[in-house]
Order: structure tokens, then C-alpha cells, then sequence
């Protein structure tokens, strides 16, 4: 068994060139990654992907310029290629694999409970990487629980009015648009929630960034008295949480599947090293504690990938569980991801940890997917739900 490219099993052989074309994509863009400013929306990169079509692979063609309206099911695209396109661009760039994941997560609302007219508006744009999307749901005070929102949408003409901060918006501030999800109805949590497409530039609507340790742009934004319009509604009022859950359930499995793709770097960071590091009189691999860990690894790598591809399949096919199923996929992915990260940095020692080294990098970028999209914590929760159900 190789330690290189997703498992054949239950991949066709066009699935599997697929991922091999994204992988080298995601070789030719590195150094365009490289040139970006850790911490801001690098539009270079986006429109490099842009140009190579990996964005516009987020969405079926009936979603792009001159294609006829459909059914937003129609619209979207196979949750299986979603997970190749993310664990493939992830293996060799973690920035090109993030910038696609966030232009997903902020126009699927767009996608699935918009409009004809703001899906012709804003998805070709985002799709040819010139337009930035985010998806605005978390706040100070609601994170995990995230039916707890309080960003207040209060009537005003034929339209609301949003007030409120909303933190750890990845894109934010630097966006075209958010996705953001108010409360237009107070105190019925979950079914008092809905949701807005905003402009970026509309008035009343500022935000700065936060210096985290990922190195993808994350930000809050402040909205005093944010007008929005009635068509600027996505979907029905009171039903944005739907939305909100719909967007997450798709791509939970494919967050799982950037983690498959960073575990697989690190994996094959730590086989390389290890056949050709010495110490003790021979390499690093004829160590049983070395070569055991690595046995280790690879499994645990494995494992997630068949997971997410599990998971990735039943929404494809309509199965029953998608929930629990999208949250096993996401824990146990992250969770190795996280594992075989840190110990790929073990097996190298202390050079992994030089600024600028690749493991060094996918040590600060590891850690997040464990909280967002729903904490590992949740997931488990959401999983003894469904075996109850």
C-alpha cells in the first residue's frame, strides 16, 4: 500500500483522476499561496482557482451564467466531490483547500434557498474568484449553541434592520457579501432565526480582523441598524436556521475530508523523513517504535477517509442518518488529522516546529477544524442523538 493519493475503494476510475488533476492544481498553486498575506483574503489565489475551474466545481453548471434555473438540489454539487476537491487540494495546499471550503460555505445558502436572481447575481462571480463569500452565524455569545444568536433583525418597511456583532466569521472583513443569520422573532431560539444575503458595503455594516493562530482570515463585523431588503431574503423568515443546518450538514463530511488531506501530508512528510533520517546506526523506519507509529497513522488515516467517503455517499444517495453520519465523519477526521499531525512533528523533532516548515504550518492549521462547523463535542452529542432516534 502507498502512503500517496484517496484509496480506490468505492472510487471510480474517473473519481480517482479527478483527484489526481486537483492534487497537481494544487502543486501549481502554492506558490500563489506562498505569496499571500497570512491572516487576509488572498484574491490572487482565488482568481488562480478561478481560472482552473476548481471553483466553479462547487457548483453544477445550472448554477453558472446561461444555464436554466432548477430545483436548488439540482444546483448543487455531489457531496463526494466536494469531499475529493478538499482532501486533494488539502494534501498539497492547505490555503487553496480553505479559500474553496469558505466560497462554499458562504454562497451554498445562496445556492439552496436563494433566489434565481441572486444566484445569477453572486455565484459566477464567486465561482471565477472575483467575488469573496462568508458565512456569518457565529457570535460572542453564540458559538456551539448556535441557535442562541441574538444579532436583532427588526422590521422597517419592506425590509429589517440588523443590529449586533457576529465573531469568528471567517472572510470577515474583507468579503463581498455575507450570509448572515438574524433573529427576527425574539425569544423562539431556532424558529426565530433567518437568513439575510448582505453586501459588504451596505451602511452600517463595518468589522475588523483577529490574530489567531490559523492562518486563514477570520474577523468580527458590527452591524448598527444594517438595512436589508425583503428580496435579500434567503429562503423563508423564521426558517433561516434551516438554512444554516442544511449549508452544515453538506459540509461537514468535507471538512472531514480536509483533515483526511492534511493527515495524508503529514504522513507522507513523516515516510519520506523516516526512510531517510539515521540515528542509532540505521534509518528511522527500522525502529519498531518509529515504524509503529507510523503503522498507526496510516490507519487512523485510512479509516477517516472511509468515513468521509461513507458519509459523502449516503447524501449523495439520499440515505437516512445523513446527521449522524456527517458527525461521525467530521469527529473522527479532525480528531486523526490531529493526531497524525502531531506525531509526524514527534518523528522529525524539533526542526518541524522552524517557522516555515510544512509541518509547522499544518500544526497551527489542524487545531481549528476541531471546533468549527460544531466542536468535536457536538458532533458526539449530535451522534448519541441519533442512535436514540
Amino acid at each position: 500500500m502507498t502512503t500517496s493519493g484517496p484509496t480506490p475503494f468505492g472510487l471510480t476510475t474517473a473519481q480517482q483522476a479527478f483527484a489526481a488533476q486537483v492534487r497537481g492544481h494544487a502543486v501549481e498553486l502554492r506558490p500563489v499561496a506562498d505569496g499571500g498575506q497570512p491572516g487576509r483574503v488572498n484574491r490572487e489565489l482565488l482568481r488562480a482557482m478561478g481560472h482552473l475551474g476548481l471553483l466553479a466545481r462547487l457548483f453544477p453548471s445550472a448554477a453558472l451564467p446561461g444555464a436554466a434555473a432548477g430545483q436548488p438540489s439540482s444546483r448543487e454539487a455531489p457531496a463526494l466531490d466536494l469531499c475529493l476537491l478538499r482532501e486533494s487540494l488539502a494534501t498539497e495546499c492547505t490555503e487553496a483547500e480553505t479559500a474553496l471550503a469558505l466560497q462554499g460555505l458562504g454562497s451554498y445558502p445562496v445556492l439552496q434557498s436563494g433566489s434565481d436572481e441572486q444566484v445569477r447575481r453572486w455565484l459566477p462571480a464567486v465561482a471565477s474568484g472575483a467575488a469573496v463569500a462568508a458565512f456569518a452565524l457565529s457570535e460572542p455569545g453564540a458559538g456551539s449553541d448556535a441557535a442562541a444568536l441574538e444579532l436583532a433583525a427588526e422590521p422597517d418597511g419592506n425590509g429589517w434592520r440588523l443590529t449586533g456583532t457576529k465573531t469568528w466569521i471567517s472572510n470577515a472583513p474583507e468579503a463581498d457579501f455575507y450570509t448572515v443569520f438574524a433573529r427576527t422573532t425574539p425569544g423562539e431560539r431556532a424558529r426565530g432565526v433567518s437568513a439575510f444575503l448582505v453586501p459588504a458595503e451596505r451602511p452600517g455594516l463595518s468589522g475588523e480582523h483577529l490574530n489567531m493562530a490559523s492562518p486563514h482570515p477570520i474577523g468580527t463585523l458590527t452591524f448598527d441598524g444594517v438595512p436589508v431588503h425583503r428580496e435579500e431574503l434567503l429562503g423563508e423568515a423564521d426558517r433561516g436556521f434551516v438554512v444554516a443546518m442544511r449549508t452544515l450538514d453538506k459540509f461537514r463530511p468535507s471538512v472531514g475530508a480536509f483533515a483526511v488531506g492534511m493527515a495524508q501530508a503529514a504522513l507522507e512528510a513523516a515516510c519520506t523523513y523516516a526512510a531517510s533520517r539515521t540515528a542509532f546506526g540505521g534509518p528511522l523506519k527500522d525502529q519498531q517504535a518509529v515504524a509503529h507509529l507510523l503503522a498507526e497513522m496510516a490507519t487512523r488515516t485510512e479509516a477517516a477517509r472511509l468515513l468521509v467517503y461513507s458519509a459523502a455517499a449516503a447524501i449523495d444517495c439520499g440515505a437516512s442518518g445523513i446527521a449522524g453520519r456527517s458527525a461521525m465523519a467530521k469527529l473522527f477526521a479532525t480528531e486523526t488529522a490531529q493526531f497524525v499531525v502531531d506525531a509526524a512533528v514527534q518523528i522529525h523533532g524539533a526542526r518541524a516546529l522552524q517557522r516555515g516548515h510544512p509541518l509547522e504550518h499544518l500544526y497551527r492549521e489542524v487545531r481549528a477544524p476541531r471546533i468549527y462547523e460544531g466542536a468535536s463535542e457536538i458532533q458526539r452529542t449530535i451522534i448519541a442523538r441519533q442512535l436514540f432516534k
